[in-house]
């Protein structure tokens, strides 16, 4: 896929393989960021859909639907969210973001926005829905002025959620408590329901959400040069959330927010630590390459006094793990990297400092890489960075191993630091794609990760044909045994289109005291 709307201070990197994702970096943005002060792990989740499915687009809209919108235009909106584009991975189904604050995913029919610190999310979605308006051409209408933009899309449904913060007086615009998010969504949408979920004087977990065909309030005077043009389809080829179940597969989501990390696996975060896991890789690799080179073509030295030296030169090594010219977020796999040389080893210095090369490291020696593994996900792409002096970000795109199926994603956040650290696990790969159970996949992410204590959310769409509220049976009492924890606190609801379970977990041997409330008023 050729990318549009790409900075000129943006390298693109294409795939190896053919229709398989494609890396954008943005070299200005990774320009000295600092971790030091992302203090708030815990993110802000925005969901816009504006139309049931990426097969559903209504008549009026661009062909790729919200994939057409130029990457400079997010970059505007992203201005206000607060937050920077560090680099970007497009495929057919889905383009995802790696933001200086989390991450952005651009479907054709709806916008995944998750943001952390002090970023004011909440602030860009009237951007948002003027964007897919004038830009990827949904139905829209003259927007009232509580919107902020002249003109608004509609969406299908709108989704927003957080965990409670630890600093919510550091937060800035309408995010400085549940309540002002709950009033700001409000002023734009008619219908939409508000939800605590946990306990009020423990961990606990927001969610707002709309009804299906959101209407914006005040009800909008319709634009007469852009007529709205509704387009009706059969109820029983769409789930609640309106992603037909041909095309797309179960709509569902998996979200692990994780605390309290354990000191010595939040290690593996810290860029002196990652870096000194990538020099010993290097020499290690490097060595035997050599031994290999000795072994099958006799010794280098012989080679240069018969004048056949055919040696391995040395800047291969830091080329494949670093270098402009290569994809640095491919499979994370050594194996094909000729490390040889007769000449002294000089360790890269992008392996020294924050970025996407170290990021893959981390990636890698994490066990992140392996949790949907590159055999049998050959075509995955996993975008990670490293800060400095410590914290990561990793999204990955997933297209299903058969090829009539759809792209999911998964994304990865860390703030290790240990007077906040925080981990978050999220990903719409369908249980039936991964031929797992869900609760191996968190089985195997808390065992990367160990923290103290963790939550989970599993929100997945009815199936309109067999609605029996399945969910809590089919995965709710494999979610109970968690190996090495105790679940504390278990919630099931019946939402409008959706299932959810909610489930709160802490750690046998952790000795951490009551959880870190943070926001006490609503």
């Amino acid at each position: 896929m050729v990318s549009t709307g790409i900075p000129s201070n943006c390298t693109t990197y294409s795939s190896s393989f053919s229709g398989t994702p494609l890396l954008t970096i943005n070299h200005e943005a990774t320009i000295d960021l600092d971790s030091t002060n992302s203090f708030e792990g815990p993110e802000k989740l925005l969901e816009v859909w504006f139309s049931a499915g990426p097969h559903s687009l209504p008549e009026a809209s661009a062909p790729e639907g919200l994939k057409m919108v130029p990457s400079e235009v997010w970059k505007d909106m992203l201005d206000l969210v607060n937050c920077k584009v560090l680099s970007i991975v497009e495929s057919k189904d889905v383009d995802a973001y790696l933001l200086s604050e989390s991450s952005m995913f651009v479907f054709p029919h709806k916008l995944i926005l998750k943001t952390c610190g002090t970023t004011t999310l909440l602030s860009g979605l009237p951007k948002i829905l003027e964007i897919a308006a004038l830009v990827a051409k949904f139905p829209h209408s003259l927007a009232a002025a509580a919107h902020g933009q002249a003109t608004a899309a509609a969406p299908y449904r709108v989704f927003y959620s957080r965990k409670n913060f630890l600093f919510p007086d550091r937060q800035r615009g309408p995010h400085r408590s549940w309540r002002n998010e709950v009033n700001s969504l409000d002023k734009l949408f008619v219908g939409g329901s508000a939800y605590m979920i946990g306990k009020m004087n423990g961990e606990h977990w927001y969610l707002y959400l709309t009804e299906p065909n959101t209407m914006l309030t005040p009800p909008a005077t319709p634009d007469r040069d852009q007529p709205i043009k509704v387009l009706h389809l059969p109820e029983s080829k769409l789930t609640a959330k309106g992603c037909s179940m041909d095309d797309e597969g179960p709509d569902e989501t998996l979200e692990l927010l994780m605390t309290d990390l354990e000191p010595e696996n939040a290690k593996q975060f810290y860029l002196e630590h990652a870096s000194a896991v990538a020099e010993g890789r290097f020499f290690q690799q490097a060595y035997k390459a050599r031994m290999d080179a000795q072994k099958h073509l006799g010794s280098i030295n012989d080679m240069e006094e018969n004048g056949k030296s055919e040696h391995l030169e040395m800047d291969t090594l830091a080329g494949r793990l670093c270098d402009d010219s290569v994809d640095v977020f491919s499979n994370t796999s050594a194996d094909n990297s000729p490390f040889a040389s007769d000449e002294e080893l000089t360790f890269p210095q992008e392996l020294t400092t924050e970025g996407h090369a170290l990021g893959t490291v981390v990636t890698d020696s994490s066990g992140l890489s392996a949790v949907y593994p590159s055999a049998k996900y050959p075509d995955a792409r996993i975008d990670a960075y490293l800060f400095t002096p410590c914290g990561f970000s990793a999204n990955g795109v997933i297209p299903s191993p058969n090829t009539r199926g759809s792209t999911h994603y998964f994304t990865v956040h860390v703030t290790p630091e240990p007077h906040c650290s925080y981990a978050s696990f999220e990903t719409n790969v369908p249980e039936s794609q991964t031929g797992r159970e869900t609760a191996d996949v968190i089985q195997q992410v808390v065992g990367i990760f160990k923290p103290g204590r963790f939550s989970v959310t599993l929100f997945e769409a009815k199936d309109p044909i067999d609605d029996d509220g399945g969910l809590a049976k089919r995965k709710g009492s494999k979610l109970e045994a968690i190996t090495g924890y105790r679940r504390v606190d278990r919630i099931v609801h019946d939402l409008e289109g959706y299932e959810l379970v909610f489930k709160y977990y802490e750690r046998y041997d952790w000795e951490g005291g009551a959880p870190r409330l943070g926001e006490v008023e609503f």
